[in-house]
């Protein structure tokens, strides 16, 4: 090799040496927080696919919606030394002590779907969520015009007890109820976002309300639970859809199939694509030193019976939901 061409190659090399990170080179470890529902494996799928598109490599660990699980993967990913951590919390306390290590290791965190408590609020880098009481009042909205005037006892699915997303679905819908005196929450109580437990609360609900002769609509925080509740109306005999409305929140492929079965009415959608802005964030600030907002939202979009929902199944049936 030549002298001058020996000169070249040692440029080169320094050249790349000095470069920031690429996205090929990064590792994110993504603190799931389990298989609750169809939009969370929908969620899981599409992270997947998001981090390929950007040849991340990104490391999930399935919590099995239990905090603790949480806790020990964050600090698992803390000692690996990822580039950068993801977390979906299972609920909104009780994260300082951990996401503070991750600090303390200058491993940047993205919390993704759910928000914690303010006193974390300078423990991670950024959250990628929907407007979650924007959410439950668009549910409400839509009952609200619906039902017009008429008197509607309206019974509540709530989700996970803790969880920031079921306080602020219940917080939008109350909201707007507050606003329409023929709106009445007469039951709300927790189906922890799955379809077995919203089918047995809604069962409970129907043998208190005289057979679910006395309502008028169920709300319920996600379309999984809606699903089990729909399940327990038709084996009450009652028709979802027709004797009791139905709103509901996520907008996965089964809520589209029962709207087209006439047997549910009305979904706001989540979308489950929250990986594709937080990985494009930490790619911008690991290799730009880009800082992003605190807050990246997401688009929420109602859907109802009028939106050909046989049509959106098919978009959305392959997303692993």
């Amino acid at each position: 090799m030549t002298i001058k061409a020996l000169l070249a190659a040692t440029a080169l090399a320094a050249t790349t040496l000095s470069l920031p990170a690429v996205a090929a080179e990064l590792t994110v470890g993504f603190s799931q927080i389990g298989s609750e529902s169809g939009w969370r494996a929908a969620e899981t799928t599409v992270s997947k696919s998001e981090a390929t598109k950007r040849k991340v490599n990104l490391k999930i660990a399935d919590a099995q919606q239990k905090q603790e699980n949480q806790i020990k993967a964050i600090r698992s990913f803390v000692a690996q030394g990822v580039d950068a951590i993801f977390l979906a919390p299972v609920v909104s306390s009780g994260w300082d002590a951990v996401l503070k290590e991750a600090k303390e290791a200058k491993i940047p965190v993205v919390l993704l779907d759910r928000d914690i408590d303010p006193s974390g609020k300078d423990l991670y880098l950024t959250a990628v969520t929907s407007d979650s009481v924007q959410e439950g009042a668009v549910a409400g909205e839509w009952l609200a015009k619906t039902v017009g005037e008429k008197a509607c006892n309206v019974v509540e699915l709530q989700g996970t007890v803790g969880a920031s997303v079921a306080a602020n679905r219940k917080k939008g819908f109350d909201s707007v109820v507050a606003k329409h005196a023929n709106l009445k929450v007469v039951r709300s109580q927790t189906g922890d976002f799955t379809r077995a437990k919203g089918k047995e609360v809604m069962e409970s609900f129907i043998k208190a309300e005289g057979g679910g002769k006395s309502l008028c609509a169920v709300y319920a925080h996600n379309d999984d639970m809606m699903v089990g509740a729909i399940q327990a109306m038709k084996e009450a005999g009652l028709k979802p859809g027709k004797d009791i409305l139905t709103v509901s929140i996520d907008a996965v492929p089964d809520i589209f199939k029962a709207m087209a079965a006439g047997e549910a009415n009305a979904t706001v959608e989540l979308t489950p694509n929250m990986a594709g802005p937080a990985l494009d964030a930490i790619i911008a600030y690991k290799g730009k030193g880009t800082t992003p907002p605190k807050w990246i939202q997401t688009e929420s979009k109602l859907y109802t019976a009028a939106d050909d929902p046989m049509k959106v199944y098919d978009s959305k049936k392959g997303l692993g939901y």
